[in-house]
C-alpha cells in the first residue's frame, strides 16, 4: 500500500509538470496569430498582399487550437490534484488516456498512470478515501 501511495505522488507531481508544458506550448499557436493580426491591419500590403480573410483564418485557427491546448492543460493539472487526494479515479484514467496525444512525455505519464490506476490495491485506495461513504 505505501508503494502506491508513493507512486501516486509522483504521478501527481508528474501531472503538474506535464499540465505545464502543455500549457507552454500551447502557446505556440501565438506566432500565427500575429501574423494574422498583421495581415489584417495591412502589414503586408504591396504588390502582393494576401487576402484579408486569410488573416481571420490565421486568427480562429491557431485560437481554437490554444483553446483546446489549454483545456488539455488545466484538465492534466486537475487530475495531478485529484491523484494526490485519491479522488476521482475514473477522472483520471480518463484524463491519462487524452494525455497520450501529447507526446512523448504526455504518453509516457499517460500509459503509466493507466497502469497504476488498473491495480487493485489502488482502487482500494481510491475507494476507502471517497468524501461520502454511502
Amino acid at each position: 500500500m505505501n508503494d502506491d501511495k508513493q507512486n501516486l505522488k509522483l504521478l501527481s507531481i508528474f501531472h503538474y509538470v506535464v499540465g505545464a508544458m502543455a500549457a507552454l506550448f500551447s502557446c505556440f499557436p501565438l506566432i500565427h496569430i500575429a501574423i494574422g493580426f498583421a495581415i489584417l491591419s495591412g502589414a503586408f500590403d504591396g504588390k502582393d498582399a494576401p487576402p484579408k480573410f486569410l488573416g481571420l483564418f490565421f486568427i480562429i485557427l491557431p485560437g481554437i487550437m490554444m483553446l483546446c491546448g489549454w483545456t488539455l492543460a488545466v484538465c492534466i493539472l486537475i487530475a495531478g490534484g485529484k491523484l494526490a487526494r485519491y479522488r476521482a479515479r475514473m477522472y483520471c484514467l480518463v484524463i491519462a488516456g487524452l494525455e497520450c496525444i501529447f507526446m512523448p512525455f504526455g504518453t509516457v505519464l499517460g500509459v503509466f498512470t493507466i497502469v497504476v490506476l488498473m491495480k487493485n490495491s489502488v482502487k482500494e485506495l481510491f475507494e476507502t478515501s471517497r468524501p461520502f461513504q454511502q
